[in-house]
């Protein structure tokens, strides 16, 4: 349908007036309304790219540019995901920490993990895990119940791929014990995750059992998958916030950074700092 270049841009704030702002300054032959707060500008302007880029940075407002205008949502096979502030709202090991009392000290090896200032992750899960030591099991379920929120739109992407058949992966750094919840309330395809060794009187040890899911683990769980179902780079989307999702995310056109750390941003071809998960389906044909 959109064959042309292409521009999406999206977000909360995003009204008419500023549609047309945008339509302008890309030289659109035609603005297209996705709701109330989107619009496709369609058979721009190319050389305008980096203003319309600019522009959206300075209005707070998710901007994502297609050279050969957009796909159709039926043809792609995979989206895969992060857990810890991509698919969910908190990091989970960090709120597990918050009932032992140790949140502070666990959180910040964490951010510097995501922000890649800490190379081997698999290293700084096992720091970060062995804090846990002598933490009763129950927190876990308690953090599920008090603290697990899915992010804004989540429900809605994943409803629409289930949907269109697309298979849905959840990998993640943090714990099985989250994901496979998820994994039945969400009807996910697969996912994988760490398991947290509880000792015969209900406690953390300190350890995870069997080998980390690291950086290397998330992208070749997306690459088998892709083998298995025949999906080329261009038939993947890869979510993510921390840079242990980088590998992963290049193994899929549309890798995406989810309100993520800045060396996210600058490696992910498109980014989502305003709008829900969800923004997704509008950069595609129904």
């Amino acid at each position: 349908m959109f064959t042309q270049p292409s521009i999406i841009i999206q977000a909360p704030r995003l009204n008419l007036s500023l549609m047309e702002q945008a339509a302008a300054t890309a030289n659109a032959n035609q603005l297209v309304l996705l709701g109330a707060h989107g619009g496709l500008l369609y058979d721009i302007d190319t050389t305008s790219i980096s203003d319309i880029q600019q522009w959206a940075k300075n209005n707070l407002i998710d901007f994502a540019y297609f050279e050969q205008g957009l796909q159709d949502w039926k043809n792609m096979k995979i989206l895969a995901m992060d857990m810890d502030s991509t698919l969910i709202n908190i990091e989970c090991i960090d709120e597990i920490a918050a009932i032992a009392g140790r949140k502070e000290q666990v959180a910040a090896i964490t951010e510097a993990a995501m922000r890649g200032e800490i190379k081997d992750f698999s290293e700084s899960l096992r720091r970060r895990v062995a804090m846990l030591k002598g933490v009763p099991a129950t927190a876990l379920e308690q953090v599920y119940t008090e603290k697990l929120f899915l992010n804004p739109g989540a429900e809605h992407l994943l409803q629409k791929a289930h949907q269109a058949g697309i298979k849905t992966l959840l990998v993640s750094g943090g714990f099985t014990f989250f994901t496979e919840r998820l994994k039945q309330r969400l009807g996910l395809y697969e996912t994988h995750a760490n398991t947290l060794e509880i000792d015969s009187n209900g406690y953390l040890t300190g350890e995870v059992l069997g080998d980390i899911v690291d950086a290397q683990a998330k992208a070749n769980y997306l690459k088998t998958l892709a083998e298995k179902e025949g999906a080329s780079i261009h038939q993947c989307i890869a979510m993510g916030d921390g840079s242990n999702d980088l590998l992963m995310m290049e193994n899929a056109y549309y890798s995406v950074a989810y309100r993520a750390k800045p060396i996210v941003q600058e490696q992910a071809r498109f980014s989502i700092n305003h709008s829900g998960l969800d923004a997704i389906l509008n950069w595609f044909n129904p």
